[in-house]
């Protein structure tokens, strides 16, 4: 559970990173630092070899020890310990006089040897001499382009590996010590970078489907973090709107569908407190029933909403002539229009077909001039259009009625929205009209657009495409 935290993994990716890098920076280190001693080894062996040759030649007496010495103090800083010099003839045989004691021989190899001849100089390591191997330089001594003699000079490596081994027990003793602090700083500031998280986490629990007012703090250093509170806090606005939208949409289906429950439920007690005449009964009965088929529109209008916002509303696509469907519409309309004393007639109309499905088509293009008849008012007058544009087609529906506010154009296609001008008029209607005529237009890739002014009428157009 423990290691489920984000700190202790991230502690942990970072410790295995940091060991990874540091083993190979160590061990790039080391091999570094071996190839430097072991090149500046055979460059100061070199230089021994040849001021040794330029001090040997027309000598009658052989090299002192003081002055081997002193070579190699020179080229190598310091005197070693075990230090190796002889001459050899061109046939490989060791000369004792102008040698090291014979107790500190260095061999000669066949490499070494053929190497000289052809007047080549010869790196090796030999073991088995002393406590350490030793490092020899064989080099030919050459006079008028003839191998005259060979110096061998050597030097215990007993430097070399002790520089090494103090080396690797200076790497042992920080590279653990180097963890446990590198270990520590990553805990902790992975402690400290997810803080704000804490405090998220700590402000979402506290945030609930009755309480989305509250946010995240932002920290506003712009970083990543500071993205996610500001991501968070968009997504809690966006719920809150949502859940707001849910709970007064809950409200108003309510509040609409109690209303005729309650002049259903009146009625019908009211016809059971005393006896009536048939025709009082049958005058009772249709009430309930004109009651009863306004609850059934308003489920059905509820449904079709709901199937629309989740996607699934269902769609049988055929060729539909829209400039049959507008007559249709119209005819069916023009008495309504007539008994409000509404003038509905037909304005330019072209002929067009999509597909879509005509049921649906019809109760959009039924709905939209059904609401214009409602709110324009005596002697007003709705006009139905139809045209092409581009590759849409657009159906006009403009009145001259009471017109909307501009401030709330952009809420009537909500359910149960009725502006404000349209609330102090006596008609009734469930606020669904517009909503569900603006789903259908949705599931058949278009839109319903508004124009409209107080006092001036509205302009409805619902666009959609031919290609469809």
């Amino acid at each position: 559970m423990y290691l489920r935290s984000i700190r202790t993994r991230l502690t942990i990716w970072y410790t295995s990173l940091l060991t990874v890098s540091l083993v190979i920076l160590g061990g790039t280190a080391y091999g570094l630092m071996s190839y430097s001693l072991s090149h500046e080894m055979d460059n100061a062996l070199h230089s021994v070899a040849g001021a040794l040759i330029e001090q040997d030649p027309g000598r009658s007496t052989a090299l002192l020890p003081s002055e081997i010495e002193q070579a190699f103090r020179r080229f190598f800083g310091f005197s070693p310990w075990d230090q190796y010099f002889q001459m050899r003839d061109p046939s490989g045989n060791r000369d004792e006089r102008r040698s090291s004691p014979s107790n500190r021989k260095l061999p000669l190899s066949r490499n070494a040897l053929q190497n000289a001849l052809r007047g080549l100089p010869y790196f090796e390591t030999v073991e088995g001499i002393g406590e350490y191997p030793v490092r020899v330089l064989t080099m030919p001594v050459v006079q008028s382009n003839r191998v005259v003699n060979m110096i061998q000079v050597g030097m215990s490596l007993q430097n070399i590996d002790e520089t090494r081994f103090r080396f690797l027990l200076i790497m042992a003793g920080v590279f653990p010590l180097g963890l446990i602090l590198a270990a520590s700083g990553g805990w902790l500031l992975a402690h400290r970078a997810l803080k704000p998280v804490n405090r998220m986490s700590a402000a979402a629990r506290r945030i609930s489907a009755e309480d989305l007012s509250q946010r995240v703090n932002e920290t506003g250093t712009g970083d990543e973090l500071d993205n996610l509170a500001k991501t968070l806090n968009r997504m809690l606005d966006r719920l809150d709107v949502a859940f707001s939208q849910v709970r007064r949409f809950s409200a108003d289906a309510s509040h609409e569908l109690q209303t005729p429950l309650t002049i259903l439920k009146g009625e019908m007690e009211l016809a059971l407190r005393s006896e009536r005449t048939p025709e009082e009964y049958r005058a009772t009965l249709e009430s309930a029933l004109e009651e009863v088929d306004r609850i059934a529109h308003l489920v059905e209008g509820l449904l079709l909403l709901a199937r629309a916002e989740a996607g699934v509303l269902r769609m049988d696509r055929r060729e539909v002539d829209l400039l049959q469907m507008l007559e249709e519409v119209y005819l069916r309309l023009r008495p309504l229009a007539d008994s409000h004393c509404v003038e509905l007639r037909l304005g330019s109309m072209e002929p067009l077909r999509i597909q879509g499905d005509g049921e649906r088509l019809q109760a959009m293009i039924f709905n939209l001039v059904d609401n214009a008849i409602k709110y324009t008012g005596a002697k007003g007058r709705v006009t139905l259009e139809l045209r092409r544009e581009r590759e849409y087609a657009s159906i006009l529906v403009s009145d001259t009625g009471i017109g909307i506010p501009i401030e709330e154009q952009g809420n009537i296609f909500q359910a149960f929205y009725r502006a404000s001008e349209a609330r102090g008029l006596s008609e009734r209607g469930t606020g669904l009209g517009l909503p569900i005529a603006q789903s259908i237009a949705s599931a058949h890739g278009g839109n319903i657009s508004v124009e409209s002014a107080p006092g001036q009428g509205s302009s409805f157009k619902a666009m959609l495409p031919i290609t469809s």
